[in-house]
């Protein structure tokens, strides 16, 4: 299974139906802002920083290890 990564909106996307009967636009943002606030004690930091632009040139990992492709793949 492929790992994903969160979206920082992910938590507030879910609750757009929520948040559109707020009232005032300062109720919603009121609303969104405690949303993402929550949201944010559940963050993790990034163990592997070394690791993120592997990660964007779409290297594979398997329960956090490099694959390697085998030289008749490449």
């Amino acid at each position: 299974m492929v790992g994903r990564t969160e979206s920082a909106f992910s938590t507030v996307k879910l609750r757009t139906k929520v948040t559109r009967g707020a009232g005032s636009p300062a109720a919603a943002l009121a609303m969104v802002f405690k949303l993402v606030e929550s949201a944010q004690a559940r963050w993790r930091a990034i163990t592997g920083a070394h690791l993120v632009p592997l990660v964007r040139t779409s290297v594979r990992f398997e329960s956090g290890v490099l694959v390697e492709r085998s030289r008749g793949a490449a």
